[in-house]
């Protein structure tokens, strides 16, 4: 039955709901299985009658021709007499075993999809709770709805002989004149008929119980806000913890790009928003590497740092800015930046062959 804490109003996870079919905690309805079942069943024995009947007229027959001459009540006659109805009875029941089996097979697959829990094997304890027991047989609300499937099925069962009967009253008669052959096919039509008026009762009521247990199974799994914050925390990651780590992260990449500004070529500033520091070194890489970028307090870190090693400072305020967003650290610059950073190279070159020119 649906869960009744008012307090569960989110729709169940993912993993709440692997959680559940690990245990062997699924949404399926088995009268919904049972009604499909019986009729496929009965339709694989309408449609085997004269595979049925061939088999059994030829029991008839060895038994009254051959068998009461021929059958020796000894041990040896006894096992074989068990073999040969054996197998003729396998004849005859394995084909509609065949059909129950794939039926069923397919109807729950159908319904839970794949499944494998073998946490249901587990030994558990609380199923000698006597009192829980008691509570769920005599004032579980799902013990009223069960009751109601079953006095509805009991009520098709019944009905569905009775408007068969009713109807074929006409057709009884006439059996008194028929062979045994004719009345036998006719009884076998009207059972057919009744099987067929009661199944599609009861799969009307199987479809509708598959939907409640579908329903009842969600509202069982709901949870709290509460409940579903923890588990995104516990999947993701506590988000405390994990800002903690990136900030970790960011000094040891603050850390790396402060060790590798004193090796820079220069470093191209905005001049108080952006700083991007450049190494070009032509034995290493074809086109200049941007080895440190920092925006804000990072980039002043940066420009202190360049000076306490006499590295070049070069204000280039489109060049700066379009360095920072375009190029990362360790990438080398890309080709529509040539030019710029070349003019300020050869400039550096040529008017700082002796120290670091800040401007």
């Amino acid at each position: 039955m649906a869960q009744s804490d008012p307090s569960k109003t989110e729709l169940p996870t993912e993993r709440r709901i692997k959680k559940a079919r690990e245990k062997g905690s699924v949404a399926k309805s088995q009268d919904f299985t049972k009604s499909v079942v019986l009729l496929l069943g009965t339709i694989a024995v309408y449609f085997l009658t004269g595979h049925i009947a061939t088999q059994i007229k030829s029991i008839f027959i060895w038994f009254f021709q051959d068998g009461l001459t021929s059958f020796e009540a000894t041990p040896a006659g006894i096992y074989d007499l068990f073999v040969m109805i054996a197998t003729r009875l396998a004849i005859i029941l394995l084909p509609v075993f065949a059909v129950l089996a794939l039926t069923c097979f397919v109807v729950l697959r159908v319904q839970v999809g794949p499944l494998w829990a073998p946490k249901v094997f587990e030994f558990n304890f609380k199923i000698f709770d006597v009192a829980k027991g008691l509570q769920r047989i005599f004032l579980s609300p799902k013990t009223f709805i069960n009751l109601g499937k079953s006095l509805l099925q009991a009520c098709a069962v019944a009905v569905a002989p009775y408007l068969v009967l009713k109807a074929e009253a006409g057709n009884l008669l006439p059996l008194f004149y028929a062979s045994p052959l004719e009345i036998a096919t006719y009884i076998l039509h009207l059972m057919f008929l009744m099987f067929s008026y009661a199944l599609v009762a009861m799969i009307i009521i199987g479809a509708l119980d598959l939907v409640y247990q579908r329903w009842d199974y969600t509202e069982q799994l709901k949870m709290t806000k509460h409940e579903v914050k923890d588990e995104r925390r516990q999947a993701e990651g506590d988000p405390k913890v994990k800002q903690k780590q990136r900030q970790k992260m960011l000094e040891t990449i603050a850390k790396r790009m402060m060790e590798a500004v004193p090796k820079a070529d220069v470093v191209i500033t905005n001049p108080t928003h952006y700083a991007v520091a450049l190494q070009y070194d032509p034995l290493t890489a074809p086109a200049p590497i941007v080895v440190a970028k920092g925006l804000d307090h990072l980039a002043l870190k940066i420009k202190d740092v360049a000076r306490e090693h006499n590295v070049p400072i070069r204000e280039n305020k489109p060049l700066a800015r379009a360095l920072y967003k375009q190029v990362e650290v360790g990438d080398m610059i890309p080709e529509e930046m040539y030019q710029a950073v070349a003019a300020i190279l050869a400039q550096i070159k040529r008017t700082s062959s002796n120290g670091p020119i800040v401007s």
